[in-house]
């Protein structure tokens, strides 16, 4: 062959991988789908309904004078964005089932939370059986994120063991308000929207299912504790991050989000830190909280970055909203930027373990052999 057509030497007609035109191109890549705006036929009373599921719990805190307490069942109703596109009886089981996993989620994580050590092993261990339930069962986004929110949440939420039950108690009351919303939206969008045809569940495979499920478990427990090593001061937030980014559908679509994830919490900081700077009470809390959650479920399927933005300012107020007018230190702000940043990059090194086609058969055959038979 002529050294001249050789397209690792740069012959006439290639251009080498690593040439400044395709450089160029990446970058343009990139920046095509960083401002990429998606269609979509999301009818507007979801985000209302999602917005009510997570915003009523809070009005009640309000109202008692327990906004610890509405936080709580606030997670709770974050449930409601695992209801299923099918008919009422299917999406009230699911949801139900769904309700029972978030409630068991945040019991193992207030409870793990006096010993660090079985904290980041259960976290590890539920990432991988909610990763696996959700992708047996088709489940699509936000899938398992905020069951693992839940539980990190938890295991960061000072307290005593006697308050357990209790804050328990709080999450469950929120999904069973998130389930009364859900079947109020149930009920309305089946008649004006009917669901399409409930078709089979594709036969899961070893590799979607455990494969996937285990890599993602051990990199939220690993994530967790790089956290804890580096002493982060919020550490709850980088096995969230770290999770949002590795369940991307490809390495591309990881990557893809890792920056959209860390654009969009850089900006979404800065929305945060003007909306604390307001004088903000129980009830204007609560109210805004809905708004940013109406405008996220508006958004994150139209542009990921965009939703970020308003994700952001969120979970600083759920984790944070105790403590208002006691003064928010630029601290604050900075802490959630690290914790993000973290979580993102190992997450994408997970990605490159899920998608890379040279590491992937490798460990999958690795995985076969040492896991029980009747788990392939």
């Amino acid at each position: 062959m002529n050294r001249n057509d050789d397209p690792k030497i740069g012959g006439r007609g290639h251009e080498p991988w690593y040439s400044f035109a395709s450089a160029k191109a990446r970058l343009l890549a990139v920046w095509r789908d960083l401002i990429r705006v998606n269609s979509s036929d999301r009818p507007w009373e979801m985000p209302l309904a999602a917005a009510l599921s997570s915003g009523l719990p809070l009005m009640v805190g309000a109202y008692f004078g327990r906004m610890d307490y509405g936080l709580m069942s606030s997670l709770g109703g974050m449930v409601f964005l695992s209801l299923p596109n099918s008919s009422l009886q299917h999406r009230m089981m699911m949801l139900l089932a769904a309700s029972f996993g978030m409630v068991a989620c945040y019991a193992v994580g207030a409870l793990t939370q006096f010993w660090p050590a079985v904290m980041i092993a259960a976290l590890t261990l539920i990432a991988m059986v909610v990763n696996m339930i959700c992708r047996c069962y088709r489940l699509g986004p936000p899938g398992s994120l905020f069951f693992i929110m839940a539980t990190a949440i938890a295991a960061y939420t000072p307290g005593r063991v006697e308050d357990v039950p209790l804050r328990v108690g709080m999450v469950a009351l929120g999904a069973l308000v998130a389930c009364l919303v859900a079947f109020a939206y149930s009920l309305h969008m089946t008649r004006v929207a009917p669901p399409p045809p409930e078709t089979q569940l594709p036969r899961p495979t070893f590799d979607f299912v455990v494969y996937d499920s285990v890599i993602i478990g051990l990199f939220v427990g690993v994530s967790l504790l790089v956290a804890e090593l580096l002493q982060l001061q919020r550490p709850y937030w980088v096995p969230v991050s770290c999770l949002a980014i590795i369940q991307g559908a490809s390495l591309r679509a990881a990557w893809s989000r890792q920056m959209h994830r860390i654009l969009g919490t850089a900006v979404g900081l800065v929305v945060a830190w003007a909306l604390l700077s307001l004088p903000l009470n129980v009830w204007t809390l609560s109210l805004v909280m809905m708004a940013l959650s109406f405008g996220i479920e508006t958004l994150v399927v139209r542009h990921y970055a965009s939703a970020v933005v308003l994700i952001t300012p969120l979970t600083i107020f759920l984790a944070e909203a105790p403590h208002l007018g006691q003064g928010y230190p630029a601290v604050v702000i900075e802490a959630r930027f690290l914790d993000t940043v973290t979580g993102a990059f190992i997450g994408a090194l997970g990605a490159v373990l899920l998608h890379n086609q040279r590491i992937r058969p490798l460990l999958s055959r690795w995985m076969r052999a040492v896991l029980p038979r009747r788990v392939n």
